[in-house]
């Protein structure tokens, strides 16, 4: 890492890998007012040497380059160069914001984790959806009994290194288990490939210690984008549409008497449009700053992918369910 930034220096930021994502990370960090963008990295320096005269710095093919150089990255390169990437890294004292999946595989995680904390840095991971302005707007309430999700989108010709499971349902995973913060007793799952050699399409039923059920389908096979999470508590109700913005709140209220159900309060609202990204980045150099747990860390992240791990596990060796 450089030397040490005093606290009104900006941060020396880089971003590896600047294709559909990653170059976007570096927008924010360009635009950001506490960050300077030193330079990107990508292996196509076509691409790299593009974003980087956009935004007005260096483009590397090597990102060992930058190790030295910059006090946090971004990390947007495909899921099986997440490690080795993530932990040179940290290993030179570098913050670190990860895309999703963490890591391959949970042992890879937990080595991140361990190294973070040893050189006592900040390790982000971009479970993009929890920064979802809707979520702000509408926090849920603690024990939820029953959940529903639903994440459907088209088949997006990127990303398909890794299954349905790792690329959209563990969005939903992460906030299932934020929500719920409880011990998982059982796992079923069936899944089935489509247009690509692992599961394109996938159905898995979490049943919790204490009661809660949820039941999730992920697909990247679908006509429409569809980003929805119900959730169900003792005397009330939430339903959560992430793509569109939207949610409606139903809860008991005995001097109700409006429609559409006397003695049920409900509420319904769009949220203003916000930047998700720029959230989750804002909140990265923050984290750093004032030395502060990301809302995302290394062991929430582990957790997700444990979860999708033993999901997508189940589906190829035709399982079904097991008891945890």
């Amino acid at each position: 890492m450089a030397e040490p930034t005093s606290p009104v220096s900006p941060l020396r930021c880089a971003v590896v890998g600047v294709g559909h994502l990653g170059r976007w990370h570096a927008d924010k960090y360009h635009a950001h007012e506490d960050c300077e963008l030193v330079a990107v990295a990508d292996i196509d320096a076509t691409r790299a040497a593009a974003v980087a005269a956009r935004l007005g710095c260096e483009a590397v093919a090597d990102y060992r380059l930058l190790v030295d150089r910059v006090d946090a990255v971004s990390i947007a390169v495909p899921t099986e160069h997440h490690y080795a990437v993530a932990r040179t890294f940290l290993e030179a004292g570098v913050h670190v914001l990860v895309e999703k999946p963490i890591t391959v595989s949970v042992s890879q995680a937990d080595e991140l984790i361990e190294s973070a904390t040893r050189q006592q840095r900040v390790l982000a991971v971009g479970h993009l959806e929890r920064f979802n302005a809707v979520l702000a707007a509408c926090p849920l309430p603690a024990a939820p009994r029953f959940i529903e999700a639903h994440r459907l989108a088209p088949f997006p010709g990127r990303g398909t290194d890794v299954d349905v499971v790792l690329d959209l349902m563990i969005h939903d995973l992460d906030i299932i288990l934020h929500a719920v913060d409880d011990e998982l007793v059982e796992v079923a799952a069936v899944g089935a490939p489509v247009l690509t050699s692992t599961p394109d399409i996938a159905n898995a039923r979490l049943t919790f210690a204490g009661g809660c059920v949820a039941n999730v389908t992920a697909s990247r096979v679908s006509l429409d984008v569809q980003r929805k999470m119900r959730l169900f508590f003792a005397d009330s109700y939430i339903s959560l549409d992430f793509h569109q913005r939207s949610f409606t709140r139903c809860h008991r209220d005995p001097d109700s008497s409006a429609p559409p159900i006397p003695g049920i309060a409900l509420e319904r609202a769009t949220v203003e449009a916000g930047d998700s990204l720029r959230d989750e980045i804002h909140h990265f150099v923050a984290c750093i700053r004032q030395r502060v747990t990301p809302r995302v860390g290394g062991a929430e992240a582990r957790a997700a992918l444990a979860l999708a791990s033993r999901i997508s596990h189940l589906i190829a060796e035709g399982q079904g369910g097991v008891r945890l």
